[in-house]
């Protein structure tokens, strides 16, 4: 089995990198339509057949129809000379989208994918298996050169690689808006109880200085588990040491995290302050754009949100909302000890495509080829302000040469701090009894945690529901089957 570690991800050289970077410039046609017809792939190998045409679905991540999809379509082809076929589903419906997709088997030929549904079709022979094509590939090259190959060994699954992220996967940092500190004549928190005396204070106290005290609260999240791993992301100093799904021990053992005695303090943790009013009451409803906008309202004052370009984006929205947009990012606290990082979106080929080399080649290669190519899956093709496409340019899998974007200091102070204090999340290995199990598995995890916070059920009482609905089985099954690989 191929073991794989979580390892502090020390990046201020690529902090750094991403700095010079930004030095170089390119035109503004390139990527407004002033593209030429070269094609980028170069001299191809005999073994890569070129496709005539390439079927894709992709979420929202890619620029949509109506701000400007059929221009990137357009220079795509004009680039490779390969008819682009692009199926986009709404953003907020894409993975159900997804599953109909694979469950009719009316499949694309190349998917992108989330950490979640990459395990669970590659267990069930859904994916290609790329890992003869990436060996000695030019993609393989530009990634060693950069030492990013770490990025690449963190998907793979017992060893095989099925797919390619063209960026890694970041991570959320805790924001604080600063005028909510000062105005309850606080610093930053440390650790948990200075964390938990500042969200009483948020939401005992008057931190938006409009004279009314208790009318605002600490701190929001999009769900109290998020949808994919690492689940905790949006709430992680109430969680701390906890982790409601699979990890690796330090001895290379798998375990279930939702089922050991951290989870249930996790949970005492995260009810208390939902039953003091300290987190939003809609936390189990919200989605992340809910969230954003009510921070823009001001309602509440702590948010952990996404590193990088959403340190600049947050304050720029604040300031258009005439909110205070000066905003502290934390490093983790005590009890926290680091930030996760997410396992990246992956872009596979699936077992249904007829030409895989062939859109290995021509598609997945092309993406981070650190040019051309990749200039115009990083920024619109019809904006002259370089508004993000695709790849963010920040934390792309190879930086792209003479980037005509930017990084500002709140963007950059935000992504050194999350990189400087952030541990890998683990991929589980798409064993049988994983995608047989987890998604039902899950469903009745969020069911418990809801059951416990919202509704302010006994915690022991709830397990044994838990147990009688077959949680226990399905946890232990997964577990044994990912020990067996």
């Amino acid at each position: 089995m191929n073991r794989k570690r979580p390892t502090i991800i020390c990046s201020l050289l690529l902090v750094a990198s991403m700095l010079g970077g930004c030095a170089g410039s390119a035109s503004t046609a390139a990527i407004s339509g002033g593209l030429t017809s070269a094609d980028v792939i170069g001299s191809g190998s005999a073994s890569f057949d070129k496709p005539s045409s390439i079927t894709i679905m992709v979420d929202g991540t890619l620029i949509t129809q109506e701000n400007g999809r059929d221009e990137f379509e357009k220079q795509w082809e004009a680039l490779t000379g390969i008819d682009l076929i692009i199926i986009q589903p709404e953003h907020d419906v894409y993975y159900d989208e997804v599953t109909k997709a694979f469950e009719s088997g009316n499949l694309p030929d190349a998917v992108l994918l989330s950490s979640t549904y990459y395990t669970k079709y590659a267990a069930a022979d859904f994916l290609a298996d790329i890992s003869s094509y990436y060996q000695g590939s030019d993609l393989q090259a530009r990634i060693q050169a950069e030492g990013k190959e770490s990025l690449i060994d963190g998907i793979r699954i017992n060893g095989k690689l099925y797919g390619i992220s063209p960026t890694r996967g970041n991570g959320c940092i805790t924001y604080i808006k600063k005028a909510w500190l000062d105005n309850v004549g606080m610093s930053a928190p440390t650790n948990y109880a200075e964390y938990l005396a500042m969200l009483k204070a948020f939401t005992e106290e008057d931190p938006d200085g409009d004279g009314v005290k208790g009318n605002t609260y600490g701190v929001s999240a999009a769900g109290i588990i998020n949808n994919e791993a690492p689940y905790i992301n949006y709430l992680p100093e109430f969680y701390q040491d906890a982790y409601p799904s699979f990890y690796q021990k330090d001895d290379g053992a798998w375990a279930d995290g939702f089922m050991e005695d951290s989870m249930k303090a996790a949970l005492t943790r995260i009810r208390e302050a939902y039953a003091n009013g300290y987190i939003d009451k809609d936390i189990t409803e919200n989605g992340t754009g809910d969230c954003r906008d009510k921070f823009y309202a001001n309602e509440y004052g702590v948010f952990t949100y996404w590193a990088g370009n959403w340190a600049q984006t947050l304050a720029n929205k604040l300031k258009e909302a005439e909110v205070d947009n000066e905003l502290v990012a934390i490093p983790p606290i005590a009890e926290t000890g680091a930030y996760l990082e997410r396992v990246a979106p992956v872009w596979c080929i699936t077992s249904s495509c007829k030409n895989p080399s062939g859109v290995y080649k021509y598609f997945l290669e092309t993406m981070n080829d650190g040019g051309e190519m990749e200039l115009l899956w990083t920024y619109s093709p019809v904006s002259d302000k370089y508004a993000k496409n695709h790849i963010d340019h920040m934390i792309a899998t190879v930086t792209l040469e003479n980037d005509p974007g930017s990084i500002t200091e709140k963007q950059a102070e935000a992504l050194k701090l999350f990189n400087a204090n952030s541990v890998m999340a683990d991929l589980p290995y798409g064993t049988e009894a994983y995608s047989l199990y987890n998604d039902d598995l899950m469903a009745l995890k969020k069911d418990l945690v809801k059951k416990v916070v919202v509704d302010g059920a006994d915690i022991d009482s709830a397990y044994a529901e838990f147990e009688a609905s077959n949680g226990v089985y399905m946890s232990q099954a997964i577990v044994d089957s990912l020990n067996a690989e």
